[in-house]
């Protein structure tokens, strides 16, 4: 940019003396430099004598605009996200950082296998693939954050953004990365997502109008320097293939046609509560769609609609039932997706846990009856 002012004196013989006039005082710019659009004006002054007279001349003021120059920083938080096989919602957690000398928006995408061979291992692609901005700078992803794209981020501020993906049921799977890529675009309205930036690098410079330069020289990897674009590379990371899951099997004789329930004994006519505790000790690795199942016993029938989830158990024996199940093998429990059928076919009981954790023990139950 180019000052163009003029200065003109009247000098009778005598010396005249310039001074240049600075703008104003502003306050001092953060890291990212002075917040585009800012307008810097300045003046010159001359002082000089007349005949003995003292007087002075100001020239017209050069004034230009800061440009906008557009830089971005897309960095990992953390580093790759251990899973489980058939996990769903499992997070990536990256960072963008806007440099650019004013308000941006940054609009978010993605692809799968971005580093190909150079990320050793990767040999599988995540399913349900979404991209959400943090929305109260927890670093913590939650059904509260939702925004798919970083609205009004100040010049030198940051936001987490998570890739957000479910792990495909394949036991040979390893290693899956993801590249999160984030493109800076206008900022200004905040009610919607700004249009991506243009480059005004090979126009003339325009001193009233505020122009743009990429700055951002991150080259490599697929993105070109100064386009606008940043990326990061992360992974989900299938470390665990097992865990440490047990059943534990007791029956208990519950009444009999005799005695009733007051000291029951193990008599035809007889009805027998089985009981499995099914726990699995590993922390932090659930088992995934856990199918618990138990044939009847010869000499003995199902009792219909006996198939029970979740009732107390007492040194390894249910005490209660808990919440029964339908034969037909039902959804009752919608938070957990437990259910439970009887293949009368086979004489078979089965159960099916969608998620298993190290932190409750599931206490599955049914009833026979003795011949």
């Amino acid at each position: 940019m180019h000052a163009r002012g003029v200065i003109r004196t009247l000098m009778a013989g005598t010396a005249a003396i310039v001074s240049f006039g600075t703008a104003s005082a502003q306050t001092a710019p953060g890291p990212a430099g002075t917040a585009a659009g800012t307008t810097i004006s300045n003046t010159a002054q001359a002082s000089y004598t007349v005949n003995g007279v003292q007087q002075t001349a100001s020239s017209t003021a050069a004034t230009f605009v800061v440009d906008l120059k557009a830089n971005l920083t897309v960095a990992p938080l953390g580093g790759n996200t251990p899973v489980t096989i058939g996990e769903s919602g499992a997070v990536l957690k990256f960072t963008v950082t806007n440099n650019t000398n004013g308000t941006q928006d940054f609009l978010l995408s993605h692809v799968q296998s971005f580093l190909g061979g150079l990320f050793a291992g990767d040999n599988f692609n995540v399913g349900n693939v979404r991209i959400i901005v943090d929305s109260n700078g927890d670093n913590e992803y939650t059904a509260a954050d939702t925004a798919t794209y970083i609205n009004e981020l100040g010049a030198d501020q940051t936001k987490t953004v998570f890739i957000v993906a479910d792990v495909p049921a394949d036991q040979a799977a390893a290693l899956a990365s993801v590249t999160l890529i984030a493109q800076i675009a206008q900022g200004g309205d905040a009610t919607k997502a700004g249009d991506p930036l243009v480059s005004n690098v090979l126009t003339a410079n325009r001193d009233g109008v505020v122009d743009v330069v990429f700055a951002d020289n991150d080259s490599g990897f697929g993105d070109a320097a100064f386009n606008g674009y940043g990326r990061s590379t992360l992974a989900y990371e299938i470390t665990t293939r097992n865990v440490d899951l047990t059943i534990a099997k007791t029956s208990t004789i519950v009444s009999d046609p005799i005695n009733g329930i007051l000291l029951p004994k193990a008599i035809p006519g007889a009805f027998v509560r089985y009981c499995l505790i099914v726990r699995n000790a590993t922390v932090a690795t659930p088992a995934r769609n856990v199918n618990v199942t138990d044939f009847i016993p010869a000499n003995t029938v199902y009792d219909p609609g006996s198939i029970s989830v979740g009732g107390i158990a007492l040194g390894g024996e249910c005490v209660t039932d808990g919440v029964t199940l339908t034969d037909a093998g039902a959804t009752v429990l919608p938070v957990s997706g437990i259910t439970g059928s009887f293949d009368d076919a086979i004489k078979q009981v089965k159960v099916t846990i969608p998620t298993l954790t190290s932190l409750l023990p599931v206490a599955v139950s049914f009833r026979v009856k003795i011949k």
